[in-house]
């Protein structure tokens, strides 16, 4: 089965942009480039990705949307756009001209302000993605999960996707409030997930693919088999799991579905969503 990989990352290290990256992260502290993926996607029948930003500048979105040019498997770029500034319509709409730029991202799990999705300049932003054709990517924590619901309300015609399933709290096998939180927003059919960055969540030295079941089957349960996606998030993984570890985790979960839901999540799903 050839798999789409709809979340995954490249960088040039850099220590002070890059700050996030901390010593215990060790393993990811360098450069990630196309040429590093490829073997593992040959591995692993992944046919091509969506490339997400890691940085909040133009500079993220040349640097990706140039990759993205060169190399004809990175399907798809997630870039970045301040949405509060005055002149984001034009941001918009010279960066929508570039064809592989599918979607933007904010990372609004680092800001203090936790309902920062709320903040009526941002609103604003959000509200000029349709008319560029533009999906949305909500990377945020559970606890920020309380303020999604009212956001994505406000847009019910806005392509959403949540990253990472929200990252819960599986190396503590808490599920709730995040469970309930994530029902409230499924219940919004214009959102999708991705099943993407659970090793990262989990004991990074002794999880157990058992340990992801309970998260696995409230996403399934959810969104079910059309609003799912496989991701990796590589190379973030790699302080948790190996590629091909991750990737099994979320394939041997799956595997008593039919070849067609099968299909759906690991393919047609990020197809279309974010229209490849």
């Amino acid at each position: 089965m050839q798999k789409i990989d709809a979340h995954q990352h490249f960088w040039k290290f850099d220590p002070k942009r890059d700050a996030w990256i901390t010593d215990d992260m060790a393993a990811i502290r360098r450069d990630f480039f196309p040429e590093d993926l490829r073997p593992l996607y040959d591995a692993h029948n992944v046919e091509g990705c969506v490339a997400v930003q890691a940085d909040q500048s133009p500079a993220e979105n040349e640097f990706l949307l140039g990759l993205a040019e060169r190399y004809d498997w990175i399907k798809g770029v997630v870039g970045w756009v301040d949405l509060e500034a005055d002149d984001v319509v034009d941001q918009l709409a010279r960066l929508s001209a570039r064809k592989k730029l599918k979607g933007l991202r904010h990372i609004l799990q680092g800001e203090k302000q936790r309902d920062y999705m709320l903040r009526p300049n941002f609103l604003r932003g959000i509200g000029h993605l349709k008319e560029f054709d533009l999906a949305y990517d909500i990377l945020i924590y559970p606890d920020q999960l309380q303020f999604a619901s009212t956001f994505v309300e406000r847009f019910p015609q806005q392509r959403f996707v949540l990253d990472h399933i929200a990252k819960p709290f599986i190396r503590d096998g808490k599920l709730d409030p995040w469970r309930e939180d994530m029902k409230r927003l499924a219940a919004h059919e214009n959102v999708w997930c991705k099943v993407s960055g659970m090793v990262t969540e989990a004991n990074w030295a002794s999880w157990k693919k058992d340990d992801f079941r309970p998260y696995l089957d409230t996403v399934m349960s959810i969104f079910g088999p059309d609003r799912l996606m496989f991701g990796s998030d590589w190379p973030v993984c790699l302080v948790a799991a190996t590629y091909g570890e991750m990737v099994e985790i979320v394939v041997d979960y799956f595997a008593a579905l039919s070849e067609d839901e099968q299909e759906k999540i690991f393919r047609n799903n990020a197809v279309a969503f974010y229209k490849l």
